[in-house]
């Protein structure tokens, strides 16, 4: 039962929002990444739930290297559990435990308790590192180009537990700079 409701929370920390339906107030990811253009979008469903629709965004031209992850939850999740669910996805793609935990704390101190039909932001440029938005409200920041791969892979690294969603976010389009991988 630990095991289902673990990777539950895994799916809800998976975070970003919406399909096309929910890329509509984006003005704060337009204000970072002016303009942000939408480069692919999908829903994560977890034993028949939906969790959260996740859209990624990418500044101006497909190339560059600023762009966002934008979940809108379908379920309600606590900020700890968030955080909690986001380290143990990152150990999965590589991350060092003791690094892993590191970032846990930090991301507790960040992400609140979320609400469904909330959202979660993630806006990352090189000069600034990881912007956290809570619906549009800037809430936090981890500056750490470590930190941000780590994160941001959790949807966008080749080792995802959510490749199918990867694919979605990515669309036609590459990953970013970010994460060297050829395309």
């Amino acid at each position: 039962m630990k095991i289902l409701k673990n990777l539950f929370i895994l799916c809800g920390a998976i975070f970003v929002l919406a399909s096309n339906s929910f890329a509509r107030d984006i003005a704060y990811i337009d204000s970072v990444l002016n303009p942000a253009k939408l480069q692919g979008s999908g829903r994560l469903n977890w034993l028949g739930f939906h969790i959260y629709d996740a859209s990624f965004y990418r500044a101006g031209m497909p190339s560059s290297p600023d762009f966002a992850l934008n979940v809108r939850y379908q379920k309600s999740f606590k900020g700890s559990s968030i955080a909690s669910s986001s380290s143990d996805e990152m150990k999965k793609i590589g991350v060092p435990d003791a690094q892993a935990a590191t970032w846990a704390r930090e991301l507790t101190n960040i992400l609140p308790n979320i609400e469904s039909g909330q959202s979660l932001t993630a806006i990352y440029t090189p000069k600034q590192g990881t912007i956290f938005y809570h619906d549009g409200k800037r809430i936090g920041q981890i500056t750490s180009t470590e930190f941000s791969k780590a994160f941001f892979g959790i949807w966008l690294d080749p080792k995802t537990s959510a490749p199918k969603l990867r694919n979605e976010l990515l669309g036609q389009g590459c990953p970013p700079p970010l994460f060297n991988e050829a395309c």
